[in-house]
């Protein structure tokens, strides 16, 4: 009776693994060490740096997975707040997170998706943060590390910077 129960080859829970924390914290400390900007909104990069791995629900890589992609959301950031500073500093963590997305997940490995349109159609199969089971353990659970060391060295635990980065995004080395 026991051998006619079906066995999975893997179990279904742990098929796909979402990797968020990996592309939120190495963008934002990639970020705070490039543009040492404290005027950037860390917010919106956190935003940008997620948003390409919605594209697994469309069943691959595909227009957040280009520099296409990244460089069309930066020319409407411009395009659209030509006239509010505020505003355009604000959303321009959006496409600066994108940018840092197709870094930290090897996008520019896959010719035809991230040279979109320029070098064919879009890659079959699943988006590269969601392929593979063990590698994306991998880099959450080196994400949660990173994000760790950052909250220290932004001085989060303190309350007064955690308001300061949920109300305007700003975050600074902790002295």
């Amino acid at each position: 009776m026991l051998d006619r129960v079906p066995v999975p080859d893997r179990v279904p829970v742990l098929d796909r693994v979402l990797v968020l924390i990996w592309f939120a914290a190495c963008s934002v400390v990639l970020v705070t060490i490039v543009f040492s900007s404290p005027a950037i909104d860390h917010r919106t990069v956190i935003l940008g740096s997620v948003l390409p791995v919605a594209e697994a629900a469309l069943g691959g890589p595909r227009v957040l997975h280009s520099l296409a992609g990244g460089v069309a959301v930066l020319v409407a950031v411009v395009l659209a707040t030509s006239s509010r500073r505020v505003l355009r500093r604000r959303l321009l963590g959006v496409p600066i997170g994108l940018l840092c997305h197709l870094v930290l997940d090897g996008s520019f490995t896959r010719t035809d998706s991230f040279w979109w349109p320029f070098a064919g159609g879009f890659a079959s199969g699943q988006i590269p943060e969601v392929d593979h089971l063990a590698v994306s353990l991998l880099l959450e659970l080196a994400g949660v590390a990173v994000a760790w060391w950052a909250w220290g060295r932004f001085g989060l635990r303190e309350p007064a910077a955690r308001r300061r980065f949920l109300h305007d995004g700003r975050l600074t080395w902790a002295a």
